[in-house]
């Protein structure tokens, strides 16, 4: 299984989609009514698509499986009773499959037979997602569920968050113990550490400082940049995040602990953790499907 994209539904899209590709750094990929696609240099056909709406929200986020996943995550979703209904995607690449709702609302959609395309040249281009984070009010429960429904597995715990993988990537999703569900950040994976740092620098030419690093982080071991995007979310651009084999030890809290006034491994730049916190706050998730078990 593998992080594809999010799609997020917000009132000005072609705002978004403008900073996105002229300052952040990706390319477009497809506009379809109002909705704007934008991708990396990967196969992926989008990794993230703006949808224009009178509302922020996170319309869904979306992940590729085998036919023998998608059937394991539905008959778990029915036998859990969480909201999930059959999609076929009209999104570039289309792919049919599940949309499925998590205890704190959170929407995942998981998809077979979803097209690619071919890479496209560009070093500093995001080549991927590597991962998309979750505000949680009860973040070991919505772990242990996301274990128990979706076939996920836990990598690591910290005072802060709960890491989840669904292949040898160290983690594509967590739920960061925040007492709300939102949105917390989306990371996209660039080709080294070289091209996180040009994109630093990019985004410096354009008086836009880091919220949070540059810097590298103890579980996942991922060099990380974290911005306030000026349409609202906490993007990050990441890089070199850990492979782990499949008997890897979930990592407690007191495994990962920094000297004090340090929050990660090189200990070299602030947080604004007031920032952040107002923008993970932003995205919450809206249901706009039936379920098709409860008919509501």
């Amino acid at each position: 299984m593998k992080l594809r994209s999010i799609e997020l539904a917000l009132p000005d899209p072609a705002a978004a989609a403008a900073f996105m590709t002229d300052v952040w750094g990706m390319a477009p990929a497809d506009v379809i009514g109002t909705t704007h696609y934008l991708r990396g240099s990967g196969s992926y056909p989008y990794l993230v698509a703006f949808e224009q709406s009178a509302d922020e929200f996170v319309r869904s986020t979306t992940f590729l499986c085998s036919a023998e996943e998608l059937d394991g995550i539905s008959g778990r979703a029915a036998a859990a009773g969480w909201p999930h209904r059959a999609t076929v995607s009209e999104d570039p690449g289309g792919g049919h499959g599940l949309l499925v709702e998590l205890p704190e609302g959170e929407l995942l959609r998981f998809l077979v037979d979803a097209g690619e395309v071919e890479p496209i040249a560009g070093r500093d281009l995001p080549v991927k997602l590597t991962h998309v984070v979750f505000n949680s009010a009860d973040a070991e429960a919505s772990g242990l569920a996301v274990e128990e429904v979706l076939g996920f597995r836990v990598s690591d715990r910290t005072k802060g968050m709960v890491f989840l993988r669904c292949n040898d990537s160290h983690h594509s999703t967590a739920f960061a113990r925040a007492g709300i569900s939102s949105l917390n950040h989306i990371a996209f994976e660039m080709e080294d550490l070289d091209a996180v740092m040009r994109g630093i620098g990019r985004l410096r030419d354009h008086a836009l400082a880091p919220a949070w690093g540059p810097g590298r982080h103890g579980p996942g071991a991922n060099v990380y940049a974290y911005y306030i995007a000026p349409f609202g979310p906490v993007i990050e651009f990441s890089t070199a995040v850990e492979k782990v084999p499949e008997d890897y030890r979930v990592g407690a809290p007191e495994d990962w602990t920094w000297p004090e006034n340090r929050i990660d491994q090189w200990g070299i730049s602030d947080k604004d953790f007031a920032g952040l916190r107002r923008a993970e706050e932003r995205f919450r998730f809206r249901r706009d499907w039936q379920d098709e078990a409860q008919g509501q």
